[in-house]
């Protein structure tokens, strides 16, 4: 994997590419990365006028942090997605229902987020976070668990395992680590719950799909006062090597934790 050019995103909220209005509004919106998707948000009929859009789209982000999904590799509507990147320079492709680093094998030269959405797509998490251009991994859940015939009650427990190996794959090749969605809008206590049970895996942030979820997935995914507070004390505390610290022993990769943690504060 090729190292991210910037810090993981907090918050990813995807905008429908073809929403012009609701594009503005999130140009002005707290989120760390706008996705400007042409895939799930986009009716069938509506993909080319989508696709014509993106170009416009980008420019009423001035300047935002952005990305553009695209349809899945084995979709109709992807070769025209592919013809469509030409017109929008080096902007982060988000690659659905990637499942072997081959999919990811005509759009080489991009910044690449695949999303992880099968269990095909688990089982060869490694080899595609390890693929050139890919900055990280984002889990679609919703997907997967569709995939894994999952009923509609099992909870987000059923898919622990595989979000672990989401994790292991983007950490072994040191790149970002992305949750999935949240679908209830209207539960910012299960939305919290959720955020801290993601970061509590490793994961960095969270994908969104309505603005008011944002507040809740940067604040969780951002550390705490007092694990700043902690990481300040540490660094300035340690001798290098294994020594106490506090109430506990500590060594040099727990500083170079601290030092990680004060720089996504920044």
């Amino acid at each position: 994997m090729e190292p991210a050019t910037t810090l993981a995103p907090r918050s990813l909220l995807f905008v429908p590419a073809i929403r012009p209005g609701m594009i503005a509004k999130a140009a002005g919106l707290d989120a760390d990365l706008i996705v400007l998707d042409l895939e799930d948000s986009v009716r069938a009929d509506d993909k080319a006028a989508a696709r014509a859009a993106l170009p416009g789209a980008l420019e009423r982000l001035h300047g935002r942090d952005a990305a553009v999904r695209v349809n899945a590799p084995d979709s109709a509507h992807f070769s025209d997605d592919l013809a469509m990147l030409d017109g929008v320079g080096d902007t982060l492709v988000v690659v659905p229902k990637v499942q072997s680093p081959a999919d990811l094998a005509p759009l080489s030269g991009r910044a690449l987020l695949p999303m992880i959405e099968t269990p095909t797509g688990v089982l060869a998490a490694g080899a595609i976070a390890a693929a050139a251009g890919v900055a990280g991994l984002l889990v679609g859940t919703n997907d997967l668990a569709a995939a894994l015939r999952l009923p509609p009650d099992a909870g987000r427990g059923a898919l622990t395992t595989a979000l672990h190996m989401v994790v292991l794959a983007a950490r072994a090749a040191g790149g970002w680590a992305l949750d999935g969605v949240f679908n209830a809008l209207d539960d910012a206590d299960g939305l919290a719950r959720e955020c801290a049970e993601g970061r509590a895996m490793g994961f960095d942030g969270k994908s969104l799909i309505h603005p008011g979820q944002i507040a809740v997935a940067n604040a969780v995914f951002s550390p705490t006062p007092a694990e700043l507070a902690e990481a300040e004390a540490m660094i300035a505390a340690a001798g290098g090597g294994a020594e106490r610290f506090r109430n506990r022993m500590i060594e040099d990769m727990h500083v170079e934790t601290a030092r990680r943690l004060l720089q996504r504060a920044r």
